[in-house]
């Protein structure tokens, strides 16, 4: 099952703002207040938003999976 969801679009006004659709905000649990990231690529013209919460849980995500990885590289090294 795919999670990705086309939710519209946005337009970009003259101090930069844009206003994330009701819909997206709704099923995606953004509320006002929330701290957000934004991510992009210049060379691939993207950008997008990740919530606070859930970056610190991917980073969390990723650094088990380096030690896991770092472990396993030192028990083959013995």
């Amino acid at each position: 099952m795919h999670d990705k969801k086309l939710y519209g679009t946005a337009t970009v006004g003259t101090k930069g703002q844009i206003v994330i659709p009701a819909d997206a905000r709704e099923e995606l649990q953004i509320n006002p207040g929330d701290h957000m990231y934004v991510i992009g690529s210049a060379r691939h013209g993207f950008v997008g938003l990740i919530k606070e919460a859930e970056l610190e849980d991917f980073i969390e995500r990723m650094n088990i999976q380096v030690e896991s990885f770092t472990k396993l590289k030192n028990e083959k090294m013995e």
